[in-house]
């Protein structure tokens, strides 16, 4: 799916030039492998699931799972061309079953009930909050009954410090779409888009604020 005339989006690090390093600015920062492996693990059992991970970026996700469980059967989606070329070259020695597709996550190229479970990390808080709704709206579309969504994101500072490293954060990649990290809204976002048992899951601090896991339930 390739972006409509009325649907945009900025690259990871802003800038289309800067997408080369972003793996390299999100593994010095964000402690990546710690709360990626984490994530990882909120959401076992995995067997033989269809995944979606939502804004995908450059694979490295999409990677873990892959190598994590075999049966997988897993897609990735997301707007940015350049930051997906560098996933299918992650992925090429990857033996499971994985396709990447271009598209916005507040309008996906899938049937309706298609997955068991999704995935997001470091992506809702690239939305407002309008457009957060609306992925949540669209990824209870295509999630099966019952199905997970897994998330980790940045979330509230969890002390004056993190909050204060927070606002680097803010200043790339905007107060407005950041604001809902620090008032601790997903959740509540969760909730209004008619997500059932909604929980938390770890708190990770990292050099660029706080990092935190959330899960939720298709109705």
């Amino acid at each position: 799916m390739k972006p409509s005339n009325t649907q945009s989006y900025i690259p990871a690090l802003k800038y289309h030039a800067l997408t080369r390093y972003y793996d390299q600015v999100v593994s010095l920062t964000t402690r990546e492998a710690t709360f990626k492996s984490a994530l990882v693990n909120q959401t076992a059992p995995l067997a033989r699931h269809h995944l979606l991970d939502i804004g995908c970026g450059t694979g490295t996700l999409t990677r873990m799972f892959a190598e994590r469980e075999p049966s997988l059967t897993i897609t990735g989606l997301d707007a940015d061309p350049g930051a997906l070329e560098i996933a299918r070259n992650r992925l090429t020695s990857a033996n499971q079953c994985v396709s990447l597709q271009q598209g916005f996550a507040q309008d996906m190229p899938f049937e309706s009930a298609t997955f068991d479970m999704a995935v997001s990390s470091l992506f809702f808080h690239h939305l407002n909050r309008r457009q957060k709704l609306e992925v949540l709206h669209e990824i209870r579309r295509v999630l099966k009954p019952g199905g997970q969504l897994h998330i980790a994101d940045w979330g509230k500072p969890s002390s004056l410090v993190q909050r204060g490293l927070f606002l680097l954060v803010q200043c790339l990649d905007g107060f407005e779409t950041t604001r809902d990290s620090v008032e601790d809204l997903l959740p509540v976002l969760l909730e209004e888009a008619g997500f059932l048992d909604i929980a938390r899951g770890v708190c990770i601090p990292t050099a660029l604020g706080t990092i935190r896991l959330f899960q939720a339930k298709e109705s």
